[in-house]
């Protein structure tokens, strides 16, 4: 990509102005002088939403690699807060991993969608960084009612409660999933005919992103391990023997490999797909983040006056919450950062998202969010009363399970 700043300022000038070509009075027709005074009421009316930017302000554009969180900053409101400050972001669309394992040169920040990426990123570093979380959201499993009620039925998804109407959440006890994975079950198999009026002889099996990329599929990578290994995370030390099954990691992730369906999408890209009116052909069961969820629940409300009830959430147990980090790497940076953590708007418009949003000085705060699903007339979540968390592998040992499942290619530079 060639070199913005070679080329052009990265801050520019809000409004161009033209000089007259002549100091002469000039007369316009009738239709334009009519016109006037509604173009002088549309111009005052940008002002004051902040959408219009007064003469001579600059702005910064700000260039970022960002994962699937991307999503935030491509919203349009949250362009406009933004501009208001005289902000504007460019994004250069990469995976978590991707991120972490590639050059971050000509970049102003980095929006890894988790702390595995973040941890390499900040590795990597030359100077010291200023970084924001501003948000957490659950992993999640986004299938279809027929599929979660057979899943009940089988034992192994619990639906939660819900006040007049069909809920929208089941927990999902993950050792009996994947022990219907390990046995190649299929759908037809565990019952899916009878709750359903189609038919699905293809095997249980959750679609994921690219491991190789994607901070959603190792974060799933990481609960699989977790099961696997006793509840446990792997451990990285290595067996002294014969060099036959000596090292603990790879024994767990050989587990693993089998239990994931290796695709070669981006995280946004795999939500796009189930929400989509080809959704549930394309794949029964599929790894998304709650805030997708949410905020398609929240939109479809609004377009219908109803909950979309085909669609359904899995909250898995063991449960894994992502910790979504804005890494600043130079003063540009630094003032998007700055931003994200004190806007009170930026943070409204988080949760309107879908988000749950994290306070100075205080974890993931769920009430803010509660209070406005319940507004708009969608079911709240409750918290699954097993409260176990998968514990990802340190970072070393994560790479090489991540390596050794996704078989993915070599990294062909660091993240300076």
């Amino acid at each position: 990509m060639p070199d913005r700043a070679s080329t052009s300022s990265r801050e520019e000038p809000r409004l161009a102005t033209r000089r007259p070509a002549a100091r002469r009075r000039r007369r316009f027709p009738r239709h334009v002088v009519a016109a006037m005074p509604l173009a002088l009421a549309g111009t005052l009316a940008l002002l004051v939403s902040g959408n219009a930017l007064r003469p001579f302000e600059r702005i910064t554009t700000i260039d970022g690699k960002m994962a699937s969180k991307s999503d935030y900053f491509k919203d349009p409101e949250v362009q406009r807060l933004l501009l208001k400050h005289g902000l504007r972001v460019d994004i250069h669309r990469l995976g978590s991993r991707g991120i972490a394992t590639q050059s971050l040169a000509g970049m102003d920040v980095v929006f890894p969608s988790g702390q595995p990426a973040a941890r390499l990123i900040m590795r990597g570093q030359q100077r010291s960084v200023r970084t924001a979380r501003p948000f957490v959201t659950p992993l999640a499993l986004g299938t279809f009612r027929e599929y979660a009620e057979t899943l009940a039925a089988e034992g192994v998804a619990r639906p939660q409660r819900a006040r007049g109407g069909d809920t929208l959440y089941y927990d999902l006890d993950m050792a009996g999933f994947l022990r219907l994975i390990e046995r190649d079950k299929t759908w037809n198999g565990i019952g899916y005919r009878e709750h359903s009026t189609h038919s699905n002889s293809g095997r249980v099996l959750v679609r994921t992103s690219s491991v190789c990329e994607s901070n959603a599929a190792g974060t799933y990578l990481s609960i699989l391990a977790f099961v696997k290994n006793g509840n446990r995370p792997p451990g990285t030390e290595r067996k002294r023997g014969d060099g036959r099954g000596g090292d603990p990691v790879l024994d767990v992730a050989a587990k693993v490999k089998p239990l994931i369906n290796l695709q070669g999408m981006a995280a946004d890209e795999q939500a796009d797909s189930y929400f989509s009116d080809e959704g549930e052909s394309i794949a029964p069961v599929s790894l998304i983040y709650e805030h997708q969820f949410l905020a398609h629940q929240v939109d479809f409300q609004k377009r219908h006056r109803r909950a979309d009830s085909r669609r359904v959430l899995l909250y898995p147990s063991p449960q894994a919450l992502t910790e979504p980090q804005l890494i600043s790497l130079n003063g540009r940076g630094d003032r998007l950062t700055e931003l994200l953590e004190s806007d009170p708007e930026l943070r409204q418009r988080a949760i309107e998202l879908g988000f749950r949003v994290r306070f100075s000085g205080e974890d993931s705060t769920s009430e803010q969010l509660n209070s406005y699903l319940r507004e708009h007339g969608v079911q709240v979540p409750t918290p699954n009363p097993d409260q176990t968390k998968a514990d990802a592998p340190d970072l070393d040992a994560l790479e090489r399970i991540i390596n050794y499942v996704g078989t993915c290619p070599p990294v062909a530079g660091g993240p300076s």
